[in-house]
């Protein structure tokens, strides 16, 4: 019976409580426990006498996101792990502490299954190794460099500084990709509104006219009648279409090739996106010269984080150039998509021994040069989401109007 009691898991709760404390002043606070017996017998332990204590409740979180683990929480995770061992607290401690003050269960389980493994005896990224989902071999390398040098503390800040940075862009990235699509997204559904509910009322009211409709009246009433009677086909089509598309990017390695070629040639959207992919190579290959990881193996991971097939495969390309004894600018300049910059920095870096520090500038301006193209682009599109919606009803209040403006001119 003891040892089952000794194995029953124990849940700590954040409470908020109220008291006084022994010179009589009224304080308040936060304390975490098992109970509210637990928390008041710890203040009165500590001179303050609770008259006020209530459990905190449970952060809500947004649906679907209590049960998944995002990138952005194994940023955060990895923040916090690297705070804990700069400041001196075993790595067993840390994860501990961690996992007991994530808000999400998932986290919480999966840090506690990698501290068990770690408590068993295998090494911090071998454990890692058993969740590619959420732990990639960059990821794994850069903690097994840092184990072999006794450095984990240091290592954790660099991958939590990367992993940072690395969202940061792609929320901005995606970010850029998602106002192109709502342009597109509600001229359709306002068009799709004026044509099956609008263009009708109309249509009753020209029946009457008996006289010939102008050719663009006619157009516009032929295109309503069309949407009216298959509207739930169009509508279902481009759902279809849509989930056919997302299950071929998925399975099909040709697709997402294609899929990246192509929005590389989208007027505005390709430069961001070609910005973006030389800011997140510079940034993992820093990285990894920094955590001190064989240059040809940083190529192979910032080849894979690079997030565009045409970089991937130029980076996969100068790393064999590389491993042929080529120096690495001259490997990279050779691939052509690389800007001059680049180039330049990687060569000084070279020759100073700093192609860190070098690669590590390139990945800031790159940033910030993606974020003001972002910046550009929310405010170009605000506009354009005017003029396309305002174009398109504009167009059809003047094919419904044109019979009425002849009429007019005839009598």
């Amino acid at each position: 019976m003891a040892s089952s009691n000794s194995n029953k898991k124990v849940t700590v709760h954040s409470y908020q409580w109220q008291g006084i404390n022994r010179k009589g002043d009224r304080v308040n606070g936060e304390y975490k426990g098992t109970s509210e017996k637990d928390v008041k017998e710890s203040l009165k332990r500590q001179g303050v006498n609770p008259t006020k204590i209530k459990k905190r409740p449970e952060p809500i979180l947004k649906l679907g996101a209590a049960y998944k683990i995002l990138p952005v929480d194994i940023a955060m995770v990895s923040r916090q792990l690297a705070t804990m061992l700069t400041a001196g607290v075993p790595l067993v401690q840390s994860m501990g502490i961690v996992a007991e003050g994530h808000e999400k269960p998932k986290v919480r389980e999966l840090l506690n299954q990698i501290n068990s493994d770690i408590q068993s005896g295998v090494p911090v990224a071998d454990a890692l190794k058993q969740h590619p989902k959420y732990f990639d071999d960059l990821y794994c390398d850069l903690v097994a460099v840092g184990e072999q040098s006794g450095s984990l503390d240091q290592v954790f800040d660099r991958i939590a500084t990367y992993k940072e940075k690395t969202e940061a862009l792609k929320s901005k990235i995606k970010k850029a990709l998602l106002y192109p699509i709502s342009v597109i997204v509600v001229a359709f559904f306002v068009t799709l509104l004026l044509l099956i509910f609008v263009v009708p009322q109309f249509e009753s009211i020209f029946a009457g006219f008996g006289a010939e409709l102008p050719a663009f009246t006619v157009f516009v009433l032929e295109i309503s009648e069309v949407v009216q009677k298959y509207w739930y086909f169009i509508i279902g089509g481009l759902f279809l279409a849509g989930y056919l598309f997302k299950q071929a990017h998925f399975k099909s390695e040709v697709v997402r090739n294609n899929t990246d070629i192509f929005i590389l040639k989208i007027p505005i959207i390709g430069p961001i996106i070609r910005k973006s992919c030389i800011a997140r190579f510079s940034r993992t290959l820093a990285t990894t010269f920094t955590a001190g990881v064989p240059l040809l193996e940083g190529l192979e991971s910032a080849a894979g984080s690079s997030g565009n097939f045409i970089y991937k495969k130029a980076i996969l390309e100068a790393r064999k150039d590389v491993e042929s004894g080529l120096m690495l600018n001259i490997a990279i300049r050779a691939s052509n998509i690389f800007p001059n910059m680049l180039v330049q920095m990687i060569m000084i870096g070279e020759e100073a021994g700093t192609i860190d520090d070098m690669l590590n500038k390139v990945a800031n301006i790159y940033e910030m040069e993606v974020d003001d193209a972002v910046e550009g682009l929310t405010t170009l599109v605000e506009p354009l989401i005017m003029v396309v919606i305002g174009g398109l009803v504009g167009s059809l209040i003047v094919a419904m109007y044109l019979p009425i403006f002849e009429m007019g001119n005839i009598v």
